[in-house]
């Protein structure tokens, strides 16, 4: 048997919001400059996806987020020669919609603002994603895609983890 290390690909959950033919996005500051990205970020232990993409949206938009349908699981994989970094994304994506921004809320650090663009002007940009996948999740809510949310179940022992002897 192998000694290679176990595989661990980084879980991910992302909000698409539309408005008036307009998707909600955030600018931030990452490695590779200022990128565009859908409001995204990683899961976190102890939390269901759908706690995580309501808490992400809320830090980068400083919006509440109503997850109102399942759109897929995305996987993408990045390598990053000059950090070394060679990491696989699995991203849980989420329809819905979000109030407006709470006034007085900052934005996670990182965040420089938020937009609203329409899927042709995100299209026209594709060199400041910061990941194939914001797109995607775009069109593909663009496209009708619609799952229902309880799609992707989560056990209480996420919460409560289950002891075995």
């Amino acid at each position: 048997m192998s000694a290679t290390a176990r595989f661990r690909p980084s879980v991910t959950v992302a909000a698409v919001v539309e408005r008036d033919g307009r998707y909600l996005l955030v600018e931030e500051e990452t490695p590779e400059g200022l990128m565009l990205n859908n409001p995204a970020g990683h899961l976190e232990q102890g939390e269901t996806p759908l706690e995580a993409v309501v808490r992400e949206t809320l830090e980068e938009t400083a919006r509440a987020f109503t997850p109102e349908s399942f759109l897929g699981v995305y996987l993408a994989r990045f390598q990053r020669p000059a950090r070394a970094e060679d990491v696989t994304y699995v991203r849980l994506a989420f329809s819905g919609s979000v109030g407006e921004a709470i006034a007085g809320r900052a934005l996670d650090r990182g965040i420089q603002r938020t937009l609203w663009m329409t899927e042709a002007e995100l299209a026209a940009c594709e060199d400041r994603h910061r990941s194939p996948l914001v797109l995607q999740c775009v069109r593909d809510h663009a496209a009708g895609r619609r799952l229902p949310v309880d799609t992707v179940f989560s056990h209480a022992s996420l919460q409560q983890p289950a002891v075995k002897a």
